[in-house]
């Protein structure tokens, strides 16, 4: 039988060959770690290579993915549904083995990594997914939801300060059941990092109150063995793994230096290598003694089949929680969502409370939080500004760890990074809240969860020049366009407390991540006729119209749906017919069938104005050469919000006088 040594040399083979192949690649990071990747994937890892959504598994995350070939070369080893095949296809179009892990592409890929840091944070964020799920499921003799999640950390994710946010946070909740492997290898790309990185990382993690194991021998595996042991013991912090090793580790030539990180190692130092490490077989040839060393399938069956005996008995003891458990683990919204979303929606309606969106979302939330107990929400140090705290919400802590409410303090990006971890970890519809103009803290994560069409509902108040006197730092511009650049997100910005309840449940149903972007100033509530309020749900819709054919029509969001309504009274008080749209949604909106959206927008009416403060450039789609856009392209200013409105032009004036212009050059 190959030693243990030999068994952390095929991954490092299996890692130089493949980026050898593509001709790109980071071989350092797995020769470096393939001694680590050995010790904990045999003896600690509990895992079924043949079920990789198996919920009682150990998570593993990769945060430095850039050296995602030694994840690839672990899961074709241990068995999972990742050939030889697929590892000769690394970093190739449409390939199981992309150039950084992508969750959903390879089987056993828990999160997308590699904007450094991230990886660190989805675990954090898995890790308290473990612990509140425990904590609420979890009776005496049935651990149902009991494992550890495991990262992989390099010196770049402990620089980027989203390590910091999370880690902070991690220690502070007391997550006993994360363990972090770091790996100090001394360099990155520009080099040694001696001359920008010298924390004392171990007094630093020890000052968020982890568990530290310092001064591991990364390429000891009974020293590495040991810390692990060490690291499960502690249960009442997370532990951070402090493990020394070598970059490119056997290359004889290369070996602790920068260019093993990011390149090919190139055929003379692949031979060199393999000379090195007496290793005699040809690239991508690995021995079946080897592989019957590395498959873990008959393990990770064992194991998985031992819990579900424990949680068929579960089920008898407990058939109310087991069941609860299921719908959650498979998210399915409980049996009558659907009706009773809707009766709340048609509820509001009938109320017709003015109210700021901020609000108005707190008290859907505090609705729909009553019949989704899988709803956990947050905020960055802001809950009593954007309301995201529902009544009776329960703080989430080290020593309460069933309530379903996070202080995340200001951590912006690590609490986006975060909320995507727990959403991978299933069970749990994650939101947390943040001024909209911080979005820009958190665009990476926000970026990340869109990729990984992960349910994240992300709510960002303060959402326009309404908020008056904090002035242009805290006031958005670019922010509605930008967020509606990223691909398969949804972006919601409702009028009134009707809007807000469909956006909200439009949220909590999609397949992917939602920005609700809601007002601090109150806005009135609109009228609906019953079509108009059965078509909110398609993003934009016709809220006010006439039976004549339009002379104009006013596309507006949020609170300027209200400066469209007034305009459009002194407009009809001239005689011209205008036709108001909501658009809450644009991406909703156009994913509509083409004959909605040319029903809404007819195309032979072509005198649009737009009204939205914000940023104009991607409105131009809707109005054409002929049309307007109403916006803001400068930043605001510190007064009071209707100042600022009328200073920067977005007002009832400014749009009929816009309008009359547009109708009047078309008569001339």
């Amino acid at each position: 039988m190959p030693t243990r040594r030999e068994l952390a040399n095929a991954i490092r083979f299996l890692s130089i060959d493949a980026v050898q192949k593509a001709n790109s690649g980071h071989p350092g990071m797995p020769m470096g770690m393939a001694d680590i990747a050995e010790a904990l994937w045999s003896d600690y890892l509990q895992h079924n290579p043949a079920n990789p959504h198996w919920w009682n598994r150990d998570r593993f995350v990769l945060s430095n993915g850039h050296g995602c070939m030694l994840q690839y070369a672990l899961l074709h080893l241990t068995g999972y549904a990742l050939t030889i095949e697929d590892l000769k296809q690394f970093r190739q179009l449409h390939s199981k083995t992309p150039g950084h892990p992508e969750y959903g592409d390879t089987p056993g890929v828990e999160t997308t990594t590699g904007p450094l840091g991230q990886g660190l944070a989805n675990g954090v964020g898995m890790a308290i997914a473990e612990k509140h799920l425990a904590a609420l499921f979890n009776r005496e003799g049935f651990p149902i939801i009991d494992h550890f999640t495991y990262v992989f950390a390099g010196d770049g994710c402990l620089m980027e300060g989203i390590s910091h946010e999370v880690c902070s946070l991690a220690g502070t909740l007391g997550l006993g059941k994360l363990i972090v492997f770091y790996d100090d290898n001394g360099i990155s790309i520009d080099g040694d990092v001696q001359s920008w990185f010298t924390d004392d990382t171990a007094q630093r993690f020890a000052a968020y109150h982890w568990h530290v194991v310092p001064q591991v021998d990364g390429h000891d595996s009974e020293a590495l063995k040991q810390a692990i042991a060490q690291a499960q013991a502690v249960t009442d912090k997370p532990s951070l793994i402090h493990c020394k090793t070598v970059i490119g580790w056997g290359a004889p030539n290369l070996a602790g230096k920068a260019e093993t990180h990011g390149a090919p190692l190139g055929e003379k130092e692949i031979a060199a290598v393999r000379e090195q490490l007496h290793w005699p077989y040809a690239p991508f040839d690995i021995p079946q003694s080897f592989y019957t060393a590395w498959d873990a399938r008959q393990q990770g069956a064992r194991h998985e089949a031992t819990w579900q005996q424990l949680f068929n008995q579960y089920t008898t003891a407990y058939p109310e929680l087991a069941k609860e458990l299921t719908r959650r683990m498979q998210r399915q919204l409980p049996e009558h969502w659907a009706t009773t979303a809707e009766s709340w929606v048609v509820g509001v309606q009938q109320k017709k409370e003015p109210m700021a969106t901020r609000k108005a979302s707190q008290l859907c939330l505090s609705h729909y939080a009553k019949i989704l107990p899988e709803l956990f929400g947050g905020s960055a140090d802001l809950t009593e500004s954007n309301c995201s705290l529902w009544n009776g919400a329960e703080p989430f802590s080290r020593n309460h760890p069933t309530g379903r409410y996070l202080h995340y303090g200001v951590r912006e990006f690590g609490m986006s990074a975060i909320l995507n971890g727990m959403a991978l970890y299933g069970g749990i519809i994650p939101y947390a809240g943040t001024f909209l103009t911080f979005s820009d803290y958190a665009r990476n994560a926000v970026r990340l969860a869109a990729i990984m069409r992960q349910r994240v509902i992300f709510l960002y108040s303060h959402d326009s020049i309404g908020l008056g006197e904090d002035g242009p730092t805290h006031q958005p511009i670019e922010h509605l366009p930008s967020l509606r650049m990223i691909p398969q997100l949804s972006v919601w910005r409702p009028c009134d407390v009707v809007e807000s309840a469909v956006a909200w449940r439009k949220a909590i149903e999609y397949a992917g991540p939602t920005c609700l972007l809601l007002s601090r100033q109150t806005l009135p509530f609109q009228e609906r006729h019953p079509r108009a309020l059965a078509a909110i749900h398609r993003g934009g819709y016709i809220l006010q119209e006439e039976k004549a054919e339009p002379d104009l029509i006013f596309i507006a969001t949020g609170s300027e749906v209200a400066i469209a309504v007034e305009a459009a009274k002194l407009l009809r008080g001239e005689k011209l017919v205008v036709r108001i749209v909501s658009m809450p949604s644009v991406d909703t909106f156009l994913a509509q069938e083409l004959t909605y959206q040319q029903s809404v927008l007819p195309p032979n009416v072509t005198k649009r104005i737009v009204i939205e403060a914000a940023a104009t450039e991607g409105w131009y789609r809707f109005v054409g050469f002929e049309g307007k856009v109403i916006g803001v392209d400068r930043f605001g200013a510190s007064a009071p919000a209707k100042d600022v409105f009328r200073d920067c032009g977005i007002t009832v004036e400014h749009v009929v006088a816009t309008a009359k212009a547009m109708v009047a050059k078309e008569i001339a």
